[in-house]
C-alpha cells in the first residue's frame, strides 16, 4: 500500500510537466493548479489513502506528499512567470519607443497674480472682521444703478456702460456694490463685509478690459465715522504694499457716497525721487481706490434709517493693485494665458 501511494505521488510531477507545456494562458495555469492541488484535485485524492496506512508508514508518505506539493507549486509559479515575461516582451515589440528621446518635464502650475492679490487682500480684511460675501454677476437695473443712487439720467451711467441682455432688464454688473445692496436688504446693521468678484464694462485698452475684478467693502453701524474709514484703508494699504507706504485722501465724487474721496498711495517705484517716473508721472502718488461715507439715499433704498445708521464703503480693482505691486504695465497681460508671463509669479 505504501509503495502504491508513493508511486502515485511521483506520477503527479511526471504528468504535470506535460500538462504545463500545453498551457499558453494564465487562466489555463489557474485551472491546472485546481486540477492538481484543489480540494477535489489529484493530490487530495491520493492523500485519501493515508488512512489505510500503518502508523509507521504514514509519516514517510505524508512527508513525500508535502514535497510533491511544493514541487507542483514551484513549477506552476515558474510557468506563470514565464508567461508574464513573454507577454511583456510581446507588448514591447508591438509598442516600441525611442529611449534616446529627451524626457518630458512635468509643468507645475502657478497661482495667478490676480488670485495672489485677492488672497492677500481677503486675509487682511478678514483679520479686521470683514466677512467675504458674493452675489450674482447678472443683475437688474435697480440693484446695479437705482439702489446706488444712480438714476436713469445720471451721467455716471456713461462711465459704467456695460453689457445688457436682450430684454434690456438684465445686465452684467458694473461693480460688486450690488452685493452690498443685497446684503443690506436681507439683514440689519451692523454690516461689515467685502464683496470680491468679476465686473464688466465696455472698455478695452492697456489699462482697461471688458471684464476685470473688484473688491468692494462696506462697514455699517450706528457710530461709523470717516476716521474709521481712514484707519481701515490706511492699515490695508500698508499691509499690502509695506509699512512705509504713505496715503492721502483727495475729495472726489461718487453717487453712492457723500463725502467721497480718492485714496492715493506713495509711489513704490521712485518714492518722489524721480520726476520722470513712468509709473507716477513724477507726482510721487498713485491712485489706488475710491471710498466715502454711504449716501443717506442708499440707506433709504434698503430700509435703513439714515438718522440712526452711518457707514462707509470703498472699492478697488484687483488688477490695478497687481499692476502696482508686481510692476506690470499692461492690464491685458493678465488675460492672455501666456505661461512665460504667469510663471514669473
Amino acid at each position: 500500500m505504501k509503495e502504491d501511494l508513493l508511486k502515485s505521488l511521483k506520477s503527479l510531477t511526471d504528468d504535470l510537466d506535460g500538462s504545463v507545456q500545453k498551457v499558453q494562458t494564465e487562466a489555463g495555469l489557474s485551472e491546472l493548479k485546481a486540477t492538481y492541488l484543489g480540494k477535489k484535485g489529484r493530490l487530495t485524492e491520493v492523500l485519501k489513502g493515508l488512512g489505510k496506512l500503518s502508523s509507521e508508514d504514514r509519516p514517510a508518505v505524508g512527508a513525500k506528499a508535502n514535497e510533491i506539493k511544493n514541487i507542483i507549486e514551484g513549477r506552476l509559479r515558474s510557468a506563470l512567470e514565464s508567461l508574464q515575461r513573454q507577454s511583456i516582451a510581446k507588448e514591447l515589440a508591438q509598442d516600441t519607443f525611442d529611449i534616446s528621446l529627451p524626457g518630458r518635464t512635468e509643468v507645475v502650475g502657478n497661482v495667478h497674480p490676480i488670485s495672489q492679490i485677492f488672497a492677500e487682500a481677503r486675509h487682511i480684511f478678514e483679520g479686521l472682521g470683514f466677512a467675504t460675501c458674493s452675489g450674482p454677476e447678472i443683475e437688474d437695473d435697480y440693484h446695479n444703478f437705482e439702489a446706488l443712487n444712480i438714476p436713469a439720467d445720471h451721467p455716471a451711467r456713461d462711465l459704467q456702460d456695460t453689457f445688457y441682455l436682450k430684454d434690456g432688464r438684465w445686465l452684467l454688473r458694473t461693480h460688486t456694490s450690488t452685493v452690498q445692496i443685497h446684503i443690506m436688504e436681507n439683514q440689519g446693521a451692523p454690516v461689515r463685509m467685502i464683496a470680491p468678484g468679476a465686473v464688466y464694462r465696455c472698455d478695452s485698452d492697456v489699462t482697461h478690459t471688458p471684464m476685470f475684478h473688484q473688491i468692494e467693502g462696506l462697514w455699517v453701524d450706528d457710530r461709523t465715522t470717516f476716521g474709521d474709514l481712514k484707519g481701515v484703508l490706511t492699515l490695508f494699504i500698508q499691509q499690502m504694499f509695506g509699512d512705509g507706504t504713505k496715503v492721502r485722501f483727495r475729495p472726489s465724487f461718487f453717487p453712492f457716497t457723500e463725502p467721497s474721496a480718492e485714496l492715493d498711495m506713495s509711489c513704490h517705484i521712485c518714492a518722489w525721487k524721480n520726476p520722470s517716473c513712468p509709473v507716477c508721472k513724477g507726482t510721487g502718488w498713485l491712485e489706488i481706490l475710491g471710498c466715502g461715507m454711504v449716501d443717506p439715499a442708499v440707506f433709504q433704498c434698503v430700509g435703513y434709517d439714515p438718522e440712526k445708521i452711518t457707514g462707509f464703503a470703498f472699492g478697488m480693482g484687483l488688477e490695478r493693485m497687481a499692476m502696482i505691486k508686481f510692476g506690470i504695465n499692461d492690464l491685458r497681460l493678465f488675460f492672455e494665458n501666456d505661461l512665460r508671463f504667469l510663471q514669473q509669479f
